[in-house]
């Protein structure tokens, strides 16, 4: 199967319940295309909604190294965070997506250094 064809059959997977075959059609996705935010993205998702949230949040935290500045990646992770009981991690991630929200742009830094934020 190609990329394309995982990713419509984890989609059809998720919306059908059926999350084992959704988790095994989006780690496809992404054998086949590591950078790709979307297949990391409905990875994470796929993880969540079947309650491994530690693997939800490895996978939303590839998402976000893929796209920084994609809010809806940080909602996601903020979320998998929540779900997981690690607020303070959770809280971070709502907070960049609020920047993000509001037109700013996330800046890299360097580990242990404080966010910076553009615009």
């Amino acid at each position: 199967m190609t990329f394309d064809e995982h990713m419509e059959e984890g989609t059809t997977a998720i919306a059908m319940g059926e999350l084992e075959q959704a988790v095994g059609h989006f780690k496809k996705a992404t054998e086949l295309q590591d950078g790709s935010f979307d297949a990391w993205h409905s990875l994470g998702m796929a993880f969540m909604k079947s309650q491994k949230y530690v693997d939800a949040i490895e996978a939303g935290k590839r998402a976000v190294k893929i796209n920084p500045n994609d809010q809806f990646g940080r909602v996601s992770l903020s979320m998998y965070y929540q779900r997981n009981g690690q607020i303070p991690e959770a809280e971070a991630e709502a907070a960049k997506a609020k920047i993000l929200g509001w037109g700013g742009k996330l800046l890299p830094n360097e580990p242990g250094e404080k966010m910076k934020v553009d615009g």
